[in-house]
C-alpha cells in the first residue's frame, strides 16, 4: 500500500533531479571508465577515422555517443519538468538508465578492456560502435533500402487489412466468403511464400514488398473486422435516426469506433512484418541490414553484426514510437475516459 501511495503522491522538483542525476551517473561512470581504465589486452588495435574536422578512435567515438545519451536524459527531464503528467514515468525509469550505466561499464571492461569475453563473437561496445566509424556511409545505404523496403509493404499491407477488416466486418456476405481464406492465410509464415513470390514478381524487391504485404494484411484485418463486429448496436442505430446512411455509419461510426482495435492490429503487425523485412533481406535482397549482416558474417565480422543488430533495435523502437504517436492524436478522445 504505501508503494502505490508513492506512486500516487505528485514528483516534486527536487526528485526530478534526482532522477536525473540517477539517470545520467550510471553513464557518467561507463565514460570515466572508458577513459581511465588501460586497454590491457592487446588483442584491441586502436585506429584513428575522420568524423568531420575530429579525428576520433573508437573509444573516443563510443565517450561522444554516451555524452549524447546522457543529454538526451537531461532534455528529457527538462520535458518533464514542463509536463507534470511525465514525471512518474521518468522518475520510475532512472534506475533502470542507472543500471544500464553500469552494464556498459561492465561489459566494456570484459569485452574491450580485458577481453574476457568469448572473442570475436562477444566484442566490446566500443567495438561495435566503430563499426559506424568505419563505414557509416554504407551502413546508411543499407538502412535506407531497408526504411524504403519496409515503407513500401507496411504500409500497403496496412490499406489492404482496414479494407478487408471493414469489409468482413460490416457485410455478412463477405464475411462469409473471406473470412475463411483470411484464417488459412493468416497462419501460413510469410517466408513460406517466399519461392512463390521471387518466380511471381519481376525483382526481389517487389518479392519482398509483397511478403510485407502478407505479414502485415493478417493481424490488421482480423483486429479489424473484429472492432467492426465489436460496435454497439445503439450507436448505429442512432446514426440511421438521424438520416446516415450506410457510407455515413461506416466512416463516422464504425471505423473509429474499431480505432482501438485497427492499433492494435498495426502494433502487432508492425513486429511480425519487421522479423519478415530481415529475414527478407537475407534471401536474395541486393541491400538492407538483413543483407549488410549477411556480408559480414562470411568475413567474422562479428563487431559488425552486433552494430546492425543496434541499428535494427533503435529503428523498430522509432517505428513503433511513431505508431504511438499517431495512435494517442487518433484516439485522443479516449483521454480521461480508459485509465
Amino acid at each position: 500500500m504505501k508503494q502505490i501511495d508513492n506512486m500516487n503522491q505528485p514528483v516534486t522538483n527536487r526528485g526530478l533531479i534526482q532522477a536525473a542525476s540517477l539517470s545520467s551517473a550510471g553513464f557518467l561512470a561507463a565514460i570515466l571508465g572508458n577513459r581511465l581504465i588501460p586497454q590491457i589486452s592487446d588483442g584491441v588495435k586502436l585506429a584513428d577515422y575522420a568524423l568531420g574536422p575530429l579525428w576520433l578512435d573508437m573509444n573516443g567515438f563510443y565517450r561522444i555517443v554516451l555524452l549524447a545519451v546522457i543529454l538526451t536524459f537531461l532534455l528529457g527531464g527538462v520535458r518533464a519538468r514542463l509536463d507534470s503528467s511525465r514525471r512518474p514515468g521518468y522518475v520510475r525509469q532512472a534506475p533502470f538508465r542507472f543500471a544500464l550505466g553500469l552494464a556498459l561499464l561492465l561489459y566494456d571492461i570484459l569485452g574491450t578492456k580485458l577481453q574476457l569475453t568469448p572473442q570475436p563473437f562477444f566484442p566490446g561496445p566500443a567495438q561495435i560502435l566503430e563499426s559506424f566509424l568505419m563505414e557509416g556511409s554504407y551502413i546508411g545505404k543499407n538502412l535506407l533500402y531497408s526504411l524504403r523496403l519496409f515503407g513500401a509493404g507496411f504500409t500497403a499491407g496496412i490499406l489492404l487489412g482496414v479494407v478487408t477488416g471493414v469489409l468482413i466486418g460490416w457485410f455478412p456476405k463477405v464475411r462469409y466468403w473471406a473470412y475463411p481464406v483470411l484464417k488459412i492465410s493468416g497462419v501460413i509464415p510469410a517466408v513460406a511464400w517466399m519461392p512463390f513470390a521471387l518466380t511471381l514478381f519481376p525483382t526481389p524487391f517487389a518479392a519482398a514488398v509483397f511478403l510485407l504485404v502478407i505479414t502485415s494484411w493478417f493481424p490488421v484485418a482480423s483486429q479489424t473486422a473484429f472492432g467492426i463486429q465489436s460496435v454497439s448496436r445503439v450507436h448505429l442505430e442512432a446514426a440511421r435516426t438521424l438520416g446516415g446512411g450506410t457510407a455515413f455509419q461506416v466512416f463516422r461510426v464504425a471505423i473509429p469506433s474499431a480505432s482501438p482495435q485497427i492499433f492494435t492490429g498495426i502494433t502487432t503487425a508492425c513486429a511480425s512484418s519487421f522479423t519478415c523485412l530481415v529475414i527478407a533481406e537475407m534471401m536474395g535482397q541486393p541491400g538492407g541490414l538483413g543483407y549488410y549482416i549477411n556480408v559480414v558474417k562470411v568475413w567474422s565480422a562479428y563487431y559488425k553484426v552486433f552494430a546492425a543488430i543496434l541499428l535494427m533495435a533503435v529503428l523498430f523502437s522509432l517505428i513503433l514510437a511513431v505508431i504511438g504517436v499517431l495512435r494517442d492524436y487518433v484516439l485522443r478522445w479516449q483521454k480521461g475516459v480508459i485509465k
